[in-house]
């Protein structure tokens, strides 16, 4: 038992710990935990939502908005993730070659970039709010209920982006305890605010959907000023200095190299999920659409720590690699492989046990049930491939071979799942079903091209 509380305490702690040196299974277990944590937290968020907004009077408004919203911000999210995944892949072979400044130097010139890029489109997204909702298939009533949400969920992008950020450089490093405790700390404000605003609270009056938002995006704040605080003042190994910032336009080229297909593929991914929220929307309807979402946001919760176990790969990757370990660097991804798959046969299992039941927590329209629960019946059928695939990937990103994945995620998404979701919905009349059909379908097969690929090791020759 003290065995286990001592592993435990190491991997919460933000002491560092060299990667490339302990056991494999040590290593991707250290980093493993606190990165499953952290995704963890991250998909309490959309979950803390659904929750309160799917009590509110118009709760079918509400709970589209919620995910509509979201699946908007998921193009957001590629440029946050796409961006990180650059840091993690710089920061972490530059850890691997013992050379924690030039890590340093290279998260400041990632920030930058970031920055500047998530303001512009978070101005748009503030100013054509409604019409968004719109387009991506609300009614106008609803559209007009949610507008301010989706507002303020838009105009809050760039916070979204630096707590996505800085974790990936921070991860890179290998402390994925100071990413976790972020998130905690985010999310724990978030918990106590939602009902606050969303339903009133002493001289605070009832703010409804926003309120929601708002509770989001201070709690979203409040973990950045925690990694801001341990990226520029407190000891760690990464320690950012402000000249650091000054422009070097070498380093910058070096990053949007890596970072450019890793948004792309993030956005290639996020724009079949939009279009197949699109088609649930049209062919099924509100009821429909509600319910696919509640299902999407249960899945999330789930998957989001087996991303967080991947990352474990990306890091242990980049690391061997800058050591010069290629064969210990294969040997981590695969075991993190075989984790990763236990861990979504369980969650398959808890679907298909407990899907009602899941549902119930979150809506009791019996027809937004229902929606939800199928489709989280017929999803969780690939989840055992979703768990390798997204380690394979992971373990691309994080050797600075970015383009891999991208021309995986195109031909997987846009070229197969996308036409696959469209024929089964409307030429086969299947509706929202052909939509869920197309999810295992797309992922099972990405999952196949990604391990043929990383088998043919092209990744080892990558330079950052």
């Amino acid at each position: 038992m003290t065995k286990y509380i001592n592993f435990f305490k190491k991997a919460f702690s933000s002491e560092n710990v060299d990667y490339t040196k302990i056991t494999i299974r040590s290593a991707v277990l250290l980093l493993a935990v606190p990165m499953m944590l952290e995704m963890a937290m991250e998909s309490v968020f959309a979950l803390v939502d659904l929750y309160f907004v799917g009590h509110l009077k118009e709760s079918g408004y509400a709970i589209q908005t919620v995910g509509l919203t979201e699946s908007v911000l998921s193009v957001m999210y590629s440029i946050a993730i796409g961006m990180s995944m650059a840091a993690t892949a710089v920061v972490a072979r530059r850890i691997g070659e013992k050379n924690p400044e030039q890590a340093s130097r290279s998260a400041a010139q990632v920030l930058l970039v970031s920055f500047v890029i998530t303001f512009i489109l978070s101005l748009f997204g503030v100013i054509y709010a409604e019409e968004i909702l719109i387009l991506m298939g609300s009614k106008p009533e609803a559209a007009a209920y949610g507008k301010d949400f989706t507002r303020i969920m838009m105009g809050s992008s760039v916070i979204i982006m630096l707590l996505f950020l800085i974790n990936g450089i921070f991860r890179g490093a290998g402390n994925a305890a100071i990413a976790m405790k972020s998130l905690w700390i985010a999310n724990i404000v978030n918990i106590i605010l939602c009902p606050v605003l969303i339903k009133g609270f002493g001289p605070i009056p009832a703010m409804g959907l926003t309120g929601a938002a708002l509770a989001t995006t201070v709690g979203r704040s409040i973990g950045v000023i925690y990694q801001l605080y341990h990226l520029l003042v407190a000891d760690t190994q990464i320690r950012i200095a402000l000249p650091y910032f000054s422009p070097d336009f070498k380093q910058i080229k070096a990053i949007v190299k890596i970072a450019t297909p890793g948004i792309f593929q993030f956005v290639i991914a996020s724009c079949s999920w939009i279009f197949l929220a699109q088609l649930v929307a049209t062919t099924g309807g509100e009821n429909a659409s509600a319910g696919y979402q509640t299902a999407l946001r249960l899945m999330m919760f789930f998957i989001l720590p087996a991303w967080g176990l991947s990352n474990a790969a990306s890091t242990l990757v980049g690391q061997n690699m800058g050591a010069n370990e290629m064969l210990r660097a294969e040997q981590s991804v695969m075991k993190t492989v075989k984790y990763n798959v236990i861990f979504m046969l369980a969650v398959s299992l808890i679907f298909f046990l407990l899907g009602d039941f899941l549902v119930g927590f979150f809506t009791q329209e019996t027809e937004i049930k229902e929606v939800a629960k199928n489709a989280l019946h017929i999803m969780s059928v690939g989840f055992i491939f979703y768990g390798m695939g997204m380690v394979l990937i992971n373990a691309f990103n994080g050797a600075g071979d970015t383009w891999t994945p991208t021309w995986v995620n195109f031909f997987g998404f846009w070229l197969f799942q996308i036409p696959l979701a469209y024929f089964l919905s409307r030429h086969f009349g299947m509706g929202p079903k052909g939509v869920f059909i197309s999810i295992p379908a797309a992922e099972t097969l990405i999952t196949i091209v990604a391990f043929i690929l990383f088998k043919k090791g092209k990744w080892k020759t990558v330079k950052v």
